[in-house]
């Protein structure tokens, strides 16, 4: 069987997980199975995760636990290829936002298939489960003008699945506000309730422009922000953005839901808060507090040693993601959380330098070249 082929049957098991995870059936595969057989490919391929399994002593042909499986520093996507494939079969690559250094991070994708089911499987679940049609605002360029933004390709799929009608207003990198109250306008008038979304910092600069106008959205409008809260110019509280969104759209503040992604994984988890305000008893909670689709694991470690640290205390995001098929199925963060109940708590990013723990994978895998 070909590297390719390989691959395909992945994907087609992943995906099956998700159909049958989301249908309430037990999945024909188990999380750990699945998980193995994918480090396992994925070393065979020769990248990072093979690297880091030689540097630690891992045998591939051996894993039998997802905990067994070296995480892969996010920061390596910035510094190598994380990919199964080769390039001149990449359907879309992802990139991560420019930094001052201009390094960015690149997320290889050979199919869109996977992600995308991902995505619009847990955006049901928790960001539509009231199954609405709905007008969809963006606050983000259109997809033509940031065609490797995975923010982007993934506010178009909402669109496509489940708007009404949609818009875009960031063109030529100017926020359209005047654009933006027209449609909002629209909507009230229609009584068509609206998903209104966009990066926290996009928000943030709205907010500015709106100069403390309220531009009330329908009833049953609700908000998606997405990103950290700490910008070029200068750092927002979380809590305080989403009482100034509530405020300034007329909504519950539960009504604003943040999602947690990035661009090297495939899916995203999301706030329980519109869940709790409409009344459902699952993968319902405050704000700050996330959930995670089930085919999506997201433990807290420690920061040197990297192992799991006790349920409830602070350590850094290991994500395990099945949807990552032809790139690494295990991630390394340095996002600080802790576990709470079926969720876990964002709580920041580690401070300072990467954590040691992942210093040490980036070593490992420049090492491996």
């Amino acid at each position: 069987m070909t590297g390719y082929e390989q691959s395909d049957r992945l994907h087609a098991r992943v995906r099956a997980f998700i159909r049958a995870t989301q249908a309430g059936a037990e999945p024909a595969d188990g999380f750990d199975a699945i998980a193995c057989e994918l480090a396992r490919f994925q070393a065979g391929a020769g990248g990072p995760v093979a690297s880091m399994l030689r540097a630690r002593g891992v045998d591939a042909s051996c894993l039998s636990r997802v905990d067994d499986i070296p995480a892969v520093p996010t920061d390596a996507f910035k510094l190598r290829r994380v990919a199964c494939h080769q390039e001149r079969d990449d359907a879309r690559v992802f990139r991560t936002s420019g930094t001052t250094a201009g390094v960015r991070g690149e997320h290889a994708m050979r199919t869109t298939a996977t992600y995308q089911l991902a995505a619009i499987s847990w955006a049901r679940v928790m960001l539509f489960p009231d199954a609405r049609k709905l007008r969809v605002l963006l606050l983000a360029p259109p997809p033509e003008a940031a065609h490797d933004s995975s923010l982007g390709f993934m506010l178009e799929l909402f669109a496509r699945e489940i708007g009404e009608r949609s818009a875009w207003f960031v063109q030529e990198e100017t926020l359209r506000t005047g654009l933006l109250r027209d449609a909002i306008a629209e909507a009230r008038r229609d009584g068509a309730p609206v998903l209104l979304a966009g990066a926290s910092f996009a928000f943030v600069h709205l907010l500015d422009s709106m100069q403390g106008d309220r531009w009330e959205l329908p009833p049953s409008s609700r908000v998606m922000q997405t990103g950290g809260f700490k910008g070029r110019s200068r750092e927002v509280d979380a809590a305080t953005l989403r009482r100034a969104i509530a405020s300034a759209f007329g909504l519950e503040p539960r009504a604003v839901v943040s999602e947690y992604g990035m661009t090297e994984l495939s899916s995203q988890a999301y706030e329980g808060t519109l869940r709790e305000l409409i009344g459902m008893d699952s993968l319902a909670g405050p704000a700050g507090v996330f959930f995670a689709p089930p085919w999506m694991r997201v433990t807290a470690v420690h920061p040197e040693s990297l192992a799991p640290v006790a349920n409830g205390e602070e350590g850094i995001a290991r994500i395990v993601d099945l949807a990552n098929v032809d790139s690494a199925v295990a991630l390394q963060t340095a996002d600080r959380v802790r576990s709470k109940g079926p969720g876990f708590e964002l709580l920041g990013r580690a401070a300072g330098a990467p954590p040691r723990g992942c210093s040490l994978g980036i070593d490992e895998i420049l090492g491996g070249r």
